[in-house]
């Protein structure tokens, strides 16, 4: 029977080889971890290569993705749908073996991991998935949700500041199901990081409420196993430190940052096949060693326990059970759309004159009870960002089964830890956060985009109309930032109607994120037809319109659209025909048919003004170069909110005197 150093050396050998074929990739890591993930994999990760989204399965994420030939040896040694072919196309075009993991491309990959810290972030959210998830559904002598999150992340991770946020917040919150294991082998693609990463990282985890299991040689199974049991009783998240060597096993490359991002090269690999005693061929991987990894038997049978234990709780509790597959498998409750229709209706037929942000809290209380799948929360701004409606209670330590996160300061964190928890799924959730703070969330919202998950970003005090907190909080270039990410639908509503809107299409999406943008100030109601009201959800349609065809379009977004009225009103009575055309989404206009846009948007009608309070630039793709936008171009001033808009020509002259020079012209 193959030692256990045997067959971690199979995770070695995949690993060198497959790195020096693509001669690309990051070696150092899988060698130095290859020991705890043959412990981990082989003797506790509850999992099915048969059936990789088993709801019940432990989830397991490889922070430091730019080692991802060892998950990618992992999934192919226990048996995944990964074969060897798939290893030798290791980083080329179109494989299932991308540079660094990828979410939707590798059954097995539960995440998509690289920009460091965020692997971590998503762990936190996966665990705090696992435990809310638990306490709504388990029920006495029926424990349906029990897993474990599982993570490895290297001092990448520890240095950058969002594992500070997100491990703060897993210690409050008690994730004891989580545990993380800390690859400290001293090394990053500087060199050694004693010259610039000091840190005492087991006191920072103990002061953030973790228990610590420190000074773990990574390379001794059984100081592995004792930790890992250790952590599995802990009423706490886990740190096991774990002492390893990079690259371990390369006689002259290993504990160096030489081995960390590059081949060792076929000399090199010569000499570590000879020093591990690995005495096979590129890719050779021994069949006795094979089935020693298989899980595929192992894991079956798991699910199959699983199973039988979830038909009892189905005839001990059938509603339950079919809510909660129902919510696995994220589906809407089959009333949702008709009810969501209803709601909108209703706000329609209401004409309320207020601020944008209300108008989402009130559909939030119109959803909230329709959606128990909606895990919500706000980075310390619940009471600026409206998200806290009537049903909402938060998540502790003592009593998880909440629907409601207090997130503390940490947009970026709350982001990230909002994907890990889209990604272990029953849940939809949303977080919030002012505009101009979608800077500190940036790269996680580009990684919801990028992983197609249902996220819904919250973000409020969209423009200079915020007033006196001055330039520092008046976001200009960020929905521009949001609208040029491919996959993310950007909604700015005008009013309450839109708002609802809003709310509801990201709700019924299921295929990417949303970014939800409201307003600090009042918004007047705008009258619509029911065909406009349909059309709302088009992205852009005609708000108001002239008898023929227009001479001048104004196109504009939230607060702006009450000002493209006016001036709509006053052209009108000086006999001008003008449309005007409101944009909330640019994203979802774009998804419309070429007639549709024709329709709305005649390419015959050149003369075009965009008005939105947000940078100018973005517009010229609707207005062209002949046409003119009403934008910010510099950062805001300190002031309240109408001598801001009337200082930087948010006004109805000076729509109008723009239109004169484009109609006289």
């Amino acid at each position: 029977m193959p030692s256990r150093r045997e067959r971690a050396n199979a995770i070695r050998a995949l690993s060198m080889d497959a790195v020096q074929k693509a001669n690309s990739g990051h070696p150092g890591a899988p060698m130095g971890m290859a020991d705890i993930a043959e412990v981990l994999w082989r003797d506790y990760l509850k999992h099915n290569p048969g059936n990789p989204q088993w709801a019940d399965r432990d989830r397991f994420v490889l922070s430091n993705g730019h080692g991802s030939m060892l998950i990618y040896s992992l999934l192919h040694l226990t048996g995944y749908d990964l074969g060897i072919e798939d290893l030798k196309n290791f980083r080329q075009l179109n494989s299932r073996t991308p540079g660094h993991p990828e979410y939707g491309y590798t059954a097995g990959v539960e995440t998509t991991t690289g920009p460091l810290g965020q692997g971590i972030a998503n762990a936190v959210g996966m665990a705090l998935a696992e435990k809310v998830l638990a306490a709504q559904f388990n029920r006495e002598g029926h424990g349906i949700v029990d897993h474990y999150t599982y993570a490895f992340l290297g001092d990448g991770c520890m240095m950058e500041g969002i594992s500070h946020e997100v491990a703060s917040l897993a210690g409050t919150l008690r994730l004891n199901k989580l545990v993380a294991f800390y690859d400290d082998n001293g090394i990053s693609i500087d060199g050694e990081v004693h010259g610039w990463f000091t840190d005492d990282t087991p006191k920072r985890f103990e002061a953030y409420g973790w228990q610590v299991i420190r000074n773990v040689d990574g390379h001794d199974a059984d100081e592995i196993r004792t930790a890992i049991e250790t952590a599995r009783k802990s009423d706490a998240p886990t740190l096991i430190c774990c002492k390893t060597v990079i690259g371990f096993g390369s006689p002259n490359k290993q504990g160096k940052e030489e081995c960390h991002g590059a081949p060792l090269g076929n000399d090199e690999i010569a000499a570590t096949r000879a020093a591990l005693g690995w005495n096979h061929g590129p890719f050779e991987i021994p069949a006795e060693i094979y089935a020693e990894w298989n899980a595929k038997e192992a894991g079956a049978a798991r699910e199959a326990e699983w199973n039988q234990r979830f038909a009892a709780y189905q005839a001990a509790h059938p509603e339950l059970a079919a809510e909660f597959q129902r919510r696995i498998k994220g589906e809407l409750p089959a009333d949702f759309a008709e009810q969501a229709a209803a709601y909108v209706a209703e706000v329609a037929a209401k004409g309320e004159t207020i601020a944008s942000r209300k108008a989402s809290q009130n559909a939030l209380n119109a959803f909230g009870p329709l959606l128990p799948e909606l895990l919500g929360g706000s980075a310390d701004l619940a009471g600026s960002n409206l998200t806290l409606w009537k049903g909402c209670k938060g998540v502790t330590p003592a009593d998880a089964s909440g629907n409601y996160v207090f997130y503390g300061v940490r947009e970026f964190g709350m982001s990230a830890i909002m994907n890990g928890v889209a990604l272990h799924g029953g849940f939809i959730p949303y977080g919030a956060t002012f505009l101009i703070f979608m800077e500190y969330a940036r790269n996680a919202v580009r990684m919801s985009a990028l992983m197609k998950q249902r996220v819904l970003y919250v973000f409020t005090h969209d423009s200079i109309g915020l007033g006196e907190d001055g330039p520092t909080h008046q976001p200009i270039e960020q929905l521009a930032s949001l609208r040029l990410t491919p996959n993310l639908d950007t909604w700015r509503p005008a009013d309450a109607v839109e708002s609802a809107v809003a709310w509801k299409y990201a709700i019924e999406r299921n295929d990417g994120p949303s970014a939800l943008v409201f307003s600090r100030q009042n918004l007047p109601h705008q009258a619509r037809d029911a065909e406009q009201l349909a059309n709302v959800a088009r992205g852009g349609y005609v708000l108001k319109d002239c008898a023929g065809e227009p001479e001048l379009i104004l196109i504009a977004t939230g607060s702006e659209v009450g000002l493209a009225v006016q001036a709509y009103d006053k052209l009108s009575a000086e006999g001008r025909k003008v449309r005007v055309v409101s944009m909330p989404s640019t994203s979802v206009f774009e998804q419309q048919d070429a007639g549709y846009k024709q329709a709305v948007l005649p390419v015959q009608v050149g003369a075009r003004i965009a008005i939105e309070a947000a940078h100018a630039d973005y517009w010229y793709k609707y207005v062209g170069l002949e046409g003119r936008v009403i934008g910010m171009t510099t950062f805001g001033e300190s002031a309240p909110a109408p001598a801001l808009f009337e200082h930087f020509g948010f006004t109805v002259e000076n729509v109008l005197e723009v239109a004169a020079e484009l109609l006289d012209a």
